[in-house]
């Protein structure tokens, strides 16, 4: 018998990753970066596309998906069977051109090693209008968002929507952030963004270096 779960319509498109968390690591950033072009990018904050919540149902699959971004492919395994929902729910949106000429709007470069992207209004809070269950949490332990980790990010237990983060250097979290997948190509990307750092000099805020996703290929 196949399993069906529908996910809930959200009552409100705020997902967020906090800021309040505080990590243990002071892992710091890599500096073997290869030499990466940015091109101008037409992505900008807007607003976000209307998909439909998908069914997710069994047979489960690893999937790939690729971002096409201005500053080069991000190409990120996808773990369908450990994170079924999360997979489902980004395939859907991605398919269905949500993700389309949108920024990465949060960079955090002290203790959390995070890029964030997947909210077209590019505020931090958009996102679509359903939300779906935490799943494939990590344990609680040193470095347990390690880099190359792509993770949900949230407003709290069981808000995932389409915003994520990829991790670009060792960080310690709560286990509290869904990992759905694992950059295999372009990560140095990431850290290029990284070492670019952050609008006025901040430690959290929107990256110096604009990087947008003009969009997203799932296999």
């Amino acid at each position: 018998m196949k399993k069906i779960i529908k996910l809930a319509l959200a009552t409100s498109s705020l997902i967020i990753f906090s800021t309040v968390l505080t990590p243990v690591s002071n892992a710091a950033p890599n500096k073997s970066l290869e030499k990466i072009i940015c091109k101008n990018t037409k992505a900008k904050g807007h607003t976000a596309k209307s998909i439909d919540p998908p069914e997710i149902k069994e047979p489960f699959q690893n999937r790939t998906f690729t971002f096409t971004t201005n500053c080069g492919n991000i190409v990120i395994k996808a773990d369908g069977k450990g994170a079924p929902i999360t997979v489902t729910a980004l395939s859907a949106l991605a398919n269905g051109g949500f993700f389309d000429q949108t920024l990465c709007h949060r960079l955090t470069t002290e203790n959390i090693y995070v890029l964030q992207c997947g909210d077209p209004t590019a505020t931090g809070l958009g996102g679509p209008n359903f939300t779906y269950r935490d799943e494939n949490l990590p344990t609680p332990v040193e470095n347990n968002y390690p880099a190359g980790v792509v993770a949900m990010a949230n407003s709290g237990q069981n808000t995932n929507g389409s915003q994520f983060f990829i991790v670009y250097a060792d960080t310690s979290l709560p286990p509290s952030y869904t990992i759905w997948g694992k950059v295999t190509k372009g990560l140095e990307i990431i850290q290029m963004v990284a070492k670019s750092g952050v609008l006025d000099g901040k430690k959290d805020g929107a990256p110096k270096l604009k990087i947008g996703i003009e969009k997203v290929k799932v296999r």
